[in-house]
């Protein structure tokens, strides 16, 4: 029977404590492009021909595709049900999820930085119930022009910038933040980026991943430097 799964974490889970073998069953060209850390390569049509001699029926299998609207996964799933592997897991959201939350990928696509890989992990924070002028304060102590708003779990709910400090007695820093600030996920191409980033006049915007939460500060002069030195492939 196959079991689906939605997060990410459990596919880590599996693969570490279980020892799942991870399987991408796209065509090979978009495998050799980018895949996920680890995976092997079996195409959804050499399945049938390939999986018994490759894979251990004793282990966990998970298959993954694209996202949520490729199919290949699902199939490739029922399939290996009907081959006879006795634990198959499906992750749903595929590589398309595994990437925009800068999680370890290989193939051609790894030779060139994204945003995940440059972006400052450690921006300053701030929890949005905190009181603003302790924020305030924090900023001016640490030597920041802004912080982060950010929940229990780290999701994004605003900025807080210093030079924008006004009447912050008695109020949370919910009450003084810039609501919703324009965040990218960690696999964007980094090149078209950088470009909207320049025209738009912007230095600084923030990577989250799939579910809002903060991964990091991507600094739009250093990210165009460090794609200056990426070698050619």
């Amino acid at each position: 029977m196959t079991h689906r799964i939605t997060d990410r974490n459990e596919v880590r889970r599996l693969v570490k404590h279980e020892a799942a073998q991870l399987v991408e069953v796209l065509p090979r060209g978009e495998y050799e492009h980018e895949h996920i850390a680890g995976a092997v390569h079996i195409p959804l049509r050499e399945l049938d021909r390939r999986a018994k001699a490759e894979l251990d029926p004793s282990k966990p299998v998970i298959v993954y595709c694209n996202d949520f609207l490729c199919d290949m996964s699902p199939r490739a799933a029922r399939r290996l049900d009907h081959l006879g592997f006795a634990h198959v897991y499906d992750y749903v959201p595929g590589k398309t999820d595994w990437m925009a939350a800068g999680l370890p990928r290989e193939g051609h696509s790894a030779q060139t930085p994204n945003p995940g890989d440059i972006a400052q992990p450690t921006p300053p924070t701030c929890h949005f119930t905190s009181p603003a002028a302790e924020a305030y304060e924090r900023m001016r102590a640490e030597d920041h022009n802004f912080c982060v708003a950010v929940d229990d779990d780290t999701v994004v709910t605003g900025m807080v910038y210093l030079g924008e400090q006004g009447d912050a007695d008695g109020k949370s820093v919910e009450q003084i933040m810039r609501p919703g600030p324009t965040t990218v996920r960690a696999s964007e191409p980094l090149q078209p980026l950088l470009g909207r980033m320049e025209k738009a006049q912007v230095d600084a915007i923030l990577v989250t991943d799939p579910e809002g939460r903060l991964l990091g500060l991507l600094d739009r002069h250093k990210a165009a430097a460090a794609l200056t030195q990426t070698p050619a492939a």
